[in-house]
């Protein structure tokens, strides 16, 4: 009964709750080519190099950082100079230090990151960044 008594009450509201329809434009994405889905690393290298040079912001590096480190291969020696060179025009320290962390986590093995480490070494010097073990070195 009291089942009953609810649906009976509930009826009223059902009938005059109707849904709201809105038809609006839907953004088809294409399944094929995206554009950079077929990029060289020398392109991509060439590309992030180019970005890093005119970066004027910390908003504008720490996006390229983003977007480089998404992909799924470790930046070349080259990007990874001109975003340090970029971290420090925009006085920004801390992202510079974190370049080497992003680094240190895309690579396979430490022989890889000791391996970046010392082909930057010269630039590492150049603009005084330390790494974050060398910072916190116990």
């Amino acid at each position: 009964m009291n089942a009953r008594m609810i649906a009976r009450s509930l009826r009223p509201i059902a009938r005059t709750a109707t849904p709201v329809v809105r038809i609006g434009s839907v953004r088809a994405m294409s399944s094929g080519s995206h554009a950079h889905e077929n990029e060289s690393f020398e392109s991509f290298s060439a590309r992030y190099e180019q970005f890093f040079g005119q970066v004027q912001d910390l908003f504008e590096l720490q996006r390229g950082l983003n977007n480089c480190f998404a992909y799924d291969l470790v930046p070349s020696p080259g990007v990874v100079e001109a975003a340090l060179r970029a971290a420090r025009r925009v006085n920004d320290y801390s992202t510079a230090v974190r370049i080497f962390e992003g680094i240190r986590e895309k690579v396979e093995n430490k022989g890889q990151y000791e391996a970046y480490l010392n082909e930057l070494k010269g630039i590492r010097e150049e603009l005084g960044i330390s790494t974050k073990e060398e910072l916190y070195s116990s």
